[in-house]
């Protein structure tokens, strides 16, 4: 059987660039470039917390994957309300 064997910095930048997800969205929230109610805010807040998730298998921290793993939860639940619940067109 044949493992592929994958260098700890590769986890490592995941994570980072699961931080620079984090931070993007929320500049670009502050800024209102994007609605807090945006199915693209929801996504984004996912992908950086399962970035971070990944850059926590090589340095793990139970309280830091715990926040991450709750945001996953929080992410999922607004991307499945957010497609149950389309915003009605504006008039």
């Amino acid at each position: 059987m044949n493992f592929i064997i994958v260098n700890p910095d590769v986890f490592e930048m995941i994570g980072v660039a699961g931080f620079a997800l984090y931070v993007i969205n929320y500049s670009l929230l502050t800024l209102r470039f994007m609605d807090g109610h945006s199915l693209s805010y929801f996504i984004l807040n996912l992908l950086a917390a399962a970035f971070v998730l990944v850059g926590l298998t090589v340095s793990f921290n139970l309280a830091s994957a715990m926040i991450q793993l709750f945001w996953v939860a929080m992410s999922s639940l607004g991307i499945a309300l957010r497609l149950a619940r389309p915003t009605p067109a504006l008039a």
